[in-house]
């Protein structure tokens, strides 16, 4: 987190060198002046440390210290005094000073003084917000996996989770995107200060602005004191701007200045703030497709995918779905007290079979669901979710034995082939032959207007979106006066 201390003495210079340490130690500083309202700023404000003369404290020391420490960010106190009785700075001390300085004072003792201050702050709020997000916490080793995809994605993400570069997450909704920003914040050398994590979609935009940058007393109805925008809280550390797609334009403009010069400017005020933070973006969205349709800002977007990270959707990593499910109805049997301890065959093909257009957090309330539903120690079809239950239909279709017994079937010439692969390969092959045929279909009815071949197929425009970029088919080529298209296109090849 960011510190901000506020400097009132009596001496201009004494303040200025009070506040070229503190700034050195990577402080915030504001210096009131004689005429400024001291304790107007100082209830207005959001500070971590208050350095004042003795005789500036309102009503006294003792009631001066203690209103400052009933602010909501309790701030220390640092009394300047040049009362040298052993008494009356053992009397400042038992007010809630947090020490006492005078001008006898040199400046290596004060400086020493001073970064123990700095240090005991930062810890304390370091702990707290460590506290807050004590449930959270996860490593890139907790991402074990048996897929090929999945391996070469961690692959990448073990290389640059140790740095500061800026990572743009891309990837269907449910994914695990904010899981992995953690993972790779825990992995990184800012891991002992904070991740913040902040979803773009569920806030108003003039609520967007206050909590990512801040605001100032009075910058709208409703603000009476400072208050420390995400930025400042996650300052040495990692800050996590998921959906970052929804950003409106004047948000865009403001997230682009602190990637380009890494300073903030909170709502209301004129004042800026340095800040050291890496910032992790995530989004459910295709950007190309909102850069052209001029929703997104192309040089925020060049920004932000420094290093771009398509995080593959569980269907791509079906390997790993029968050990997820069994992970995932262990937890839930232990901390829901049920008997399910296993799953059978049948269910087991089902969920393995099934395509989780919700991905992992689907997986994770489906393994709940069954645990709760399961009324042995077994989970069987009939705890699954009637989707699921479905996927039987097309799993294991019987077929009608042959007329005669004696007589074996007939076989295509492509059967040894098929048999070369597991049932589980070979379907998944199969529907993708589906996917790439259903959707050249449906483009060239709606002549490749995506949003009208999005309404025909009866799904979501952005999931027809992904699905063509996942099988390369490109829409140009079913326009009405569409251009020429590839080789093997006009050849009459088929997919």
């Amino acid at each position: 987190m960011l510190l901000r201390a506020f400097i009132a003495t009596k001496s201009a210079n004494y303040a200025k060198q009070l506040g070229e340490l503190l700034t050195a130690d990577g402080l915030h500083v504001t210096t009131l002046g004689k005429k400024d309202n001291l304790w107007g700023a100082v209830r207005a404000g959001s500070l971590d440390l208050l350095v004042t003369d003795e005789e500036l404290l309102e009503g006294g020391f003792a009631a001066g210290i203690a209103v400052v420490r009933a602010l909501p960010e309790a701030p220390e106190v640092v009394v300047f005094t040049d009362n040298e009785d052993p008494a009356h700075r053992a009397e400042l001390l038992a007010a809630g000073a947090f020490a006492t300085l005078s001008s006898s004072v040199s400046k290596e003792e004060t400086r020493l003084a001073l970064q123990t201050l700095v240090k005991r702050r930062t810890e304390q709020a370091q702990q707290r917000l460590t506290v807050e997000r004590a449930d959270t916490n996860s490593r890139l080793g907790d991402f074990a996996t048996a897929s090929p995809t999945m391996r070469e994605f961690l692959a990448l993400v073990k290389r640059v989770a140790n740095s500061d570069s800026t990572l743009l997450m891309q990837g269907e909704t449910g994914v695990g995107k904010e899981y992995l920003s953690r993972a790779i914040h825990a992995e990184s050398a800012r891991s002992a200060f904070p991740f913040i994590a902040v979803n773009c979609s569920a806030l108003s935009e003039a609520l967007l602005e206050s909590e990512l940058f801040g605001h100032v007393e009075g910058a709208f109805t409703g603000a009476q004191r400072a208050r420390r925008g995400y930025f400042e809280l996650a300052h040495k550390g990692t800050l996590f701007i998921d959906e970052v797609g929804e950003l409106s334009p004047k948000l865009q403009v403001k997230l682009l200045r602190v990637l380009q010069d890494r300073k903030i400017r909170p709502v209301g005020s004129e004042e800026e703030f340095d800040v050291d933070v890496r910032i992790i973006t995530a989004t459910n969205r295709d950007l190309s497709v909102e850069m052209a349709a001029k929703r997104f800002r192309a040089d925020l977007f060049y920004r932000l995918s420094v290093v771009s990270l398509d995080v593959p959707p569980l269907r791509a990593r079906h390997e790993d779905i029968a050990a997820m499910v069994v992970s995932h109805v262990e937890h839930f049997r232990v901390t829901m007290s049920r008997a399910a301890n296993a799953v059978s065959d049948e269910a087991m093909e089902r969920l393995v079979a099934y395509r989780w257009p919700g991905n992992v957090r689907e997986l994770i309330n489906v393994a709940e669901r069954a645990v709760l539903l399961c009324e042995t120690n077994i989970i069987e079809t009939r705890d699954l979710p009637e989707e699921i239950r479905r996927m039987g239909d097309s799993i294991a279709p019987q077929e009608a034995p042959p007329a005669n017994l004696t007589e074996a079937p007939e076989s295509g010439e492509d059967d040894e082939d098929l048999l070369e692969k597991s049932y589980h390969e070979a379907r998944r092959e199969m529907l993708d032959a589906f996917e790439v045929c259903y959707i050249k279909a449906v483009l060239k009815c709606s002549h490749g207007r995506v949003q009208d071949a999005a309404s025909i197929a009866g799904i979501n425009p952005r999931s027809l979106y992904e699905m063509m970029k996942k099988h390369d088919v490109r829409k140009e080529f079913y326009k009405v006066d569409p251009p020429t298209p590839p080789l093997q296109e006009r050849s009459g090849t088929r997919h």
